[in-house]
């Protein structure tokens, strides 16, 4: 059902926050383009774009690869991603026998430089607490489903160390590029609770 407005589909709280910035804007206290710049900044500049860049290199460039398995933060840094949230990120690789997933069970320490800001679910109580008790059933529920000889390791990040898993590069995908590469590396699949897409 949609009206005139357009607003039956759009869920309550985008309308308070629509209505919240509005209210803002017009006492002053709030300059719109500051805004946008910001919102730009985390889905464009500092989000899961940066880690796929991230992947995609490690895939392709086997010396790279090393030392982002080595120094995370470091090799990160080579490609002009750092800040906030990302000053100490180790980087855990997905293999066809071992699979990695992250959680922060005391809130929702996440890398921002190259995943963006934590996605909901990820800071629920829920995903935080049965993750570290029985990850193969909430993966499952997630919608990976792994073999049962594939070995599950949890971290679990903190304020020192956040942690970005290096998905297994999908079969069939030894011809492309880089570039062509970097779409297929999802959100997900650097927090472990995904597979890379397949092309």
């Amino acid at each position: 059902m949609t009206t005139t407005s357009g607003t039956a589909e759009r869920p309550p709280v985008a309308l308070r926050t629509e209505a919240l910035e509005q209210l803002l804007t017009e006492r002053g206290l709030l300059d719109p383009e500051a805004m946008n710049a910001i919102i730009t900044t985390y889905e464009t500049n500092v989000g899961p774009l940066n880690g796929a860049k991230v992947v995609a290199k490690a895939w392709t460039d086997p010396e790279y690869r090393r030392r982002l398995l080595e120094d995370g933060t470091a090799a990160i840094r080579e490609l002009g991603f750092e800040g906030p949230q990302g000053e100490h990120i180790v980087v855990v690789e997905n293999t066809a026998t071992t699979h990695n997933v992250v959680v922060c069970t005391l809130c929702s320490c996440y890398p921002w430089p190259v995943l963006g800001l934590p996605p909901s679910w990820y800071k629920d109580p829920a995903y935080r607490s049965r993750m570290v008790k029985e990850p193969r059933t909430v993966l499952s529920e997630m919608g990976l489903e792994l073999d049962d000889d594939v070995q599950i390791t949890v971290h679990d990040s903190t304020s020192e160390v956040r942690w970005l898993v290096l998905p297994e590069r999908p079969a069939g995908t030894e011809h492309l590029s880089e570039e062509d590469l970097v779409p297929l590396v999802t959100r997900d699949s650097m927090v472990g609770v995904a597979k890379a897409e397949v092309p």
